[in-house]
This record gives structure tokens, sequence and C-alpha cells, in this order.
């Protein structure tokens, strides 16, 4: 008899890449609005997809079972 289908968080879903080496992308935050206070040395290095850190790869591994 097959096992139970675990679901996706699909929220998560959205959010987050998986890499073909397993590694977990996203986009940083705070890059929406208010932005003219922010220099424009702090706005460059939101830019682009970041890694997530070691501590939060357990749950992504639970949110995303299928990676």
């Amino acid at each position: 008899m097959a096992g139970y289908k675990l679901k996706t968080h699909r929220g998560t879903a959205k959010r987050v890449k998986v890499t073909g080496s397993g590694k977990y992308l996203k986009r940083k935050g705070s890059l929406r609005h208010l932005l003219t206070s922010k220099s424009r040395n702090r706005k460059r290095t939101l830019k682009g997809p970041s890694t997530l850190d070691a501590t939060t790869v357990r749950m992504m591994s639970r949110l995303l079972p299928y990676g």
C-alpha cells in the first residue's frame, strides 16, 4: 500500500526556488516602497536573490517536500 502524499505549502513555493544542488533561493525584502530614504548602496545590496541560511533549511524541506 502506498504512503501518504504530502502537500506543498503554496505560499512558500511561490517565494522560494530550489537550485539543482538543493539550495534555496529567495528574494530580499525592503525594496518595495519608501525607497527615497534608503541609500543607493543599501538598495543595490538588496537586489538579486539570496540563499537561505542553514537554520531554515529543515523547515523549508518540510514546506516543500518535493523539492
